[in-house]
């Protein structure tokens, strides 16, 4: 496989899961708060996440197959510029923000709603809300550590 193919699938994996929280963050969510009632908000936006992560679950694994075979291609980590450890070592730090909503926090909140326990489901998407937030600036920087750290 070519490097410049690999590249080509780790930026739309990319692109998917750090637009999908920008999109979530900054348009799905407060149009949810300002047009929804809670219980209706709670049920709409454990379904968007749902579903949106099936498409973070694939973008994660392409992200760290196409870096690896990329890295391998360059000569392995000694080869490679500063930068893309640094990149590698914070989507480590993503992929473990993500494991956590996805495998405990997430599923608190399906939890939640299933039972209608609406406080408890808004907690728990309030921490998805701060994870992402979180997640979504190391993104941001990653981008930024990609493009930036090239003039160095």
């Amino acid at each position: 496989m070519s490097y410049a193919f690999l590249l080509f699938i780790h930026l739309l994996a990319a692109a998917f899961w750090v637009g999908g929280m920008a999109t979530l963050h900054f348009a799905v969510r407060p149009a949810a708060v300002a047009t929804l009632e809670p219980p209706l908000r709670l049920r709409t936006m454990a379904a968007v996440l749902r579903r949106f992560f099936v498409g973070v679950d694939a973008a994660v694994t392409l992200l760290f197959v196409t870096g690896v075979a990329m890295i391998l291609l360059a000569g392995g980590f000694r080869a490679v510029h500063w930068r893309i450890e640094a990149m590698m070592g914070i989507a480590i730090g993503m992929a473990g923000i993500y494991v956590y909503i996805r495998a405990s926090v997430f599923k608190a909140l399906r939890r939640a709603v299933e039972e209608s326990a609406w406080p408890v489901a808004a907690g728990r998407l309030d921490m998805v809300r701060k994870l992402v937030s979180l997640n979504l600036a190391l993104g941001v920087a990653v981008f930024g550590v990609a493009i930036l750290g090239r003039a160095s």
